[in-house]
């Protein structure tokens, strides 16, 4: 799928009228590749394969079932042999032959093993479960004619623009990328299917774009508008929509794990919403892809973040925790580290590392070094759960409010500073009428209690049934707050004597 650029005809992908170069690009090119990967990482039968082969097209496929014993694993290689590189593929073995001789199939011993008629020579072993067909030996033939070329894996490539494929309904193409489409559907044997009506055009793009279905309304609006840009317009609706982001995030947060179990034995509540509504703000802003990343990954080590870059890195957050008592803190503080490198590398490299946590990767040219190289950049999380009973969130914790909250946040603590203020000239009237006497209070009379005696700070006592003697205060005191009347604060030079009612030996 293209970036969101114009497009009048609706039976082009869905696009808008703005050029959109940030979240709703960067996504989209997950959807190529998603495309690529499912139009060629099948082989080509021989009779719809070009004449000259594709290395990663046509051939990779075909090997991939011969490296369980003759690829990356150095411990796993059988009779010396590697077909996973091309100087592995063309030396010459120990027994004096070549599995592949550039340009010479007639001479290659691999040629002539997979076609063995005898089950203990023939390749792959029958035992192994991997079978070549006719097409898939008459490919390698092929490519070991024209000169047995290997090429990188081509998602460690740098992206090429391909040409154009000619196709023979040359009025159907209405975007480059539809020529793709019908190209591989031309060799099939295929026609494109006819344009579908109107209201099936609103319900899918609102469904894609949205997750939702058109409304009535929206449909008769969109079936009366008969202008050229109709379908373009629908398409700008939807985008500016904030149904849009969460439409789009709810792929990204299913890859930071975000519902996943919050724990390995209990599961306990995990408040991430604020990091989710991060996520849909992002793409609703159509924040840049390189801004997306830095931001999830390392918000909180920008110079000077913001509250919204330290939520962001809420995806680290996600993973599983152990708050077993005898579980081992330093070990589970590693399983963390590899819990998020794993996770990063799923994501932004759309490749599986964790076989490199215990040996150099077997197929991806990852090695462990590479691995824990990675760790140590998330080795620094001070994250803290071992042993700890708690129903909600683990430490590091911040306050995250939405703005509508800090906006009475604000006021709030403006109203506390005030009564503070007031509290501090309050106790130092106190302080001073302390110096002369027990001092009084301005504060609401305390409620009537059932009790034995009442102490009100500049009050005569009183009590029930029973003479109660004036306080008396020994000692230099320091007059305070109390919860409705004054209070002293006492240390151990100083005291006020109750009496019998205050004697509480």
């Amino acid at each position: 799928m293209a970036p969101h650029s114009s497009a009048s005809n609706p039976d082009s992908a869905a696009t808008g009228s703005k050029n959109h170069p940030g979240l709703r690009f960067g996504l989209c090119l997950f959807g190529v590749g998603a495309l690529v990967f499912g139009i060629f990482a099948a082989p080509r039968s021989l009779a719809t394969t070009p004449k000259k082969l594709d290395f990663n097209r046509d051939v990779r496929p075909i090997l991939d079932k011969c490296l369980s014993c003759h690829g990356h694993d150095p411990k796993a290689i059988r009779a010396g042999l590697r077909l996973d590189n091309r100087d592995g593929a063309t030396k010459l073995l120990a027994d004096g032959i070549q599995a592949i001789v550039p340009g010479h199939p007639e001479k290659s011993e691999l040629i002539a093993r997979i076609n063995e008629t005898h089950a203990s020579m023939l390749m792959p072993p029958p035992s192994s479960n991997r079978f070549l067909s006719a097409d898939d030996k008459a490919i390698l033939k092929l490519w070991i004619q024209q000169g047995a070329e290997y090429k990188q894996h081509w998602a460690f490539g740098k992206p090429i623009r391909p040409a154009v494929p000619a196709v023979h309904l040359k009025a159907w193409p209405v975007k480059p990328i539809d020529s793709f489409v019908l190209e591989k559907l031309e060799s099939e044997g295929l026609k494109p299917s006819p344009q579908a009506d109107r209201a099936t055009l609103l319900r899918r793009v609102s469904l894609d774009l949205t997750g939702l279905p058109p409304t009535p309304t929206e449909l008769s609006s969109f079936l009366s508008d008969k202008s050229p840009k109709a379908f373009e317009k629908v398409v700008d609706r939807l985008l500016a929509s904030p149904r849009y982001g969460e439409r789009m995030a709810m792929d990204w947060v299913d890859q930071a794990r975000y519902a996943d179990s919050n724990g390995y034995q209990n599961d306990y509540e995990r408040y991430q919403y604020r990091w989710r509504d991060w996520v849909i703000d992002a793409f609703n802003k159509n924040m840049p892809y390189d801004e997306f990343t830095i931001e999830q990954l390392a918000g909180d080590l920008l110079p000077h973040p913001t509250l919204d870059q330290i939520i962001a890195t809420g995806f680290c957050r996600n993973n599983r925790l152990n708050t077993e008592g005898g579980a081992i803190p330093e070990e589970y503080h590693v399983e963390y580290v590899i819990d998020r490198v794993q996770t990063m590398s799923a994501v932004w490299l759309g490749l599986t590392t964790g076989c490199a946590r215990c040996h150099d990767h077997k197929y991806d040219p990852i090695s462990q070094k590479e691995f824990y190289s990675l760790c140590s950049y998330f080795n620094n999380v001070p994250e803290t759960d071992i042993g700890e009973e708690r129903p909600t969130n683990y430490p590091p914790l911040i306050k995250a409010p939405y703005p509508d909250q800090a906006s009475e946040l604000s006021k709030l603590t403006s109203q506390i500073l005030t009564i503070q203020k007031q509290n501090e000239l309050e106790i130092k009237n106190m302080e001073t009428q302390a110096q002369v006497g027990p001092p009084t209070s301005s504060l609401p009379a305390m409620p009537e209690l059932d009790c034995t005696a009442r102490y009100i700070l500049g009050e005569v006592p009183s009590a029930l049934g029973m003479s109660v003697p004036p306080i008396q205060i020994v000692g230099p005191i320091k007059a305070g707050l109390g919860r409705s009347t004054g209070s002293f604060r006492t240390d151990d030079k100083s005291y006020i004597n109750l009496g019998p009612v205050g004697d509480f030996e």
